[in-house]
């Protein structure tokens, strides 16, 4: 599968909000498989394995610290505010997200091995971070990416941009980007192939 990420108008430009956008529909997919997988029988062990390491190290790892790293302090100088505002908030569904993570993670294998009740502690883990990640995309994408794109100047986005490069490189993450892409398109393939 190709990556339709930034485009070249945006590499040229510079538009960070565009690179986080797209990072957002890549994490939609796996969201959207979660959901699909989540009621079937039995819990489909690889495919939330691989999901939380597609949540941990791509979702978590490349974009939430593109965004806690670089992108929250420049727009909190720039005079949008963390304690109340919208940058506490992603901050701390960030957090939430974590510990919803682990806690898919924690109940995985007695969920497989036949504990029902951490069977259905992984599910109310998954349905609150699928839940926690849908509206929190939709206040990045239609709220806190306005904002930053109306704070930020062209030379401020590129800097920016140049900044989510270096994070990436710095982190591994450009390298394993294809990886991530194509392992979400995988798990979106086999939630809607009924995969068990």
């Amino acid at each position: 599968m190709s990556c339709k990420c930034s485009t070249d108008q945006d590499i040229q430009t510079g538009n960070p909000m565009q690179v986080l956008k797209d990072e957002h529909r890549v994490i939609e997919k796996v969201i959207e498989a979660m959901a699909r997988q989540l009621p079937r029988e039995p819990i489909d062990c690889e495919f939330f394995r691989q999901t939380i390491e597609f949540l941990r190290n791509f979702a978590d790892g490349c974009h939430h610290a593109k965004e806690e790293v670089e992108l929250f302090p420049v727009l909190e100088s720039a005079g949008i505010p963390r304690e109340g505002g919208p940058i506490g908030c992603m901050l701390q569904e960030h957090a939430q997200g974590r510990l919803l993570v682990g806690m898919i993670a924690d109940n995985l294998d007695a969920a497989v091995h036949g504990d029902a009740a951490a069977a259905q502690d992984l599910r109310r883990a998954a349905a609150a971070y699928i839940d926690l990640l849908r509206q929190h995309i939709a206040k990045e994408d239609n709220v806190l990416f306005v904002l930053a794109d109306e704070a930020l100047g062209p030379q401020e986005q590129r800097l920016m941009r140049d900044a989510f490069d270096r994070a990436d490189r710095s982190q591994g993450c450009s390298t394993r980007h294809p990886h991530y892409v194509e392992l979400a398109e995988e798990l979106s393939q086999h939630s809607l192939a009924g995969g068990a």
